[in-house]
């Protein structure tokens, strides 16, 4: 075979490279594999649909908490809307929310959709200062026009 090396040594050390190769792909591939399930994905209320999201699937949602769409139940859950200004989404969240939780503020809601297309939270992030606001939910508000950046807020659309 004229593609193989003449000197012993670097055949040797060619066989072994050609014989790792394959195993440190395979490990690569099952770990890629193994993490499917970890990763969990940002939708803004205007982009999620059955066909992207479907019930059960692990995400993200972010947004501004509607006004007027908070209620709170004697069990300890609560419900409100997050919105884009684009779309909206129900949330039901059962635990305690951050203290700087309120109507308008930009939040970020872990958890699954069930099949009525409620959204169950698992946790509620809110901004934590003045000028914060998460990267996600700033991004897609840039994306529709409604960001201020001389406040680091949002301008509500005229709909």
């Amino acid at each position: 075979m004229s593609w193989l090396p003449k000197s012993p040594k670097a055949r040797r050390r060619l066989w072994v490279v050609i014989a790792a190769a394959p195993v440190l792909a395979l490990a690569v591939g099952l770990s890629l594999w193994a993490m499917r399930d970890n990763v969990t994905y940002f939708y803004s209320p205007s982009e999620v649909t059955v066909e992207k999201v479907p019930a059960g699937q692990m995400i993200r949602l972010g947004g501004l908490v509607e006004a007027g769409s908070v209620v709170k139940s004697p069990d300890g859950s609560v419900r409100f809307t997050v919105t884009d200004n684009a779309a909206s989404a129900v949330v039901h969240f059962k635990g305690d929310l951050p203290d700087l939780f309120r109507e308008g503020q930009g939040i970020v809601a872990q958890g699954r959709y069930t099949p009525d297309r409620t959204f169950e939270a698992t946790q509620v992030l809110a901004k934590h200062d003045e000028t914060y606001m998460p990267r996600e939910v700033a991004d897609r508000l840039k994306e529709t026009g409604e960001w201020r950046p001389e406040s680091g807020s949002y301008t509500p659309s005229e709909k």
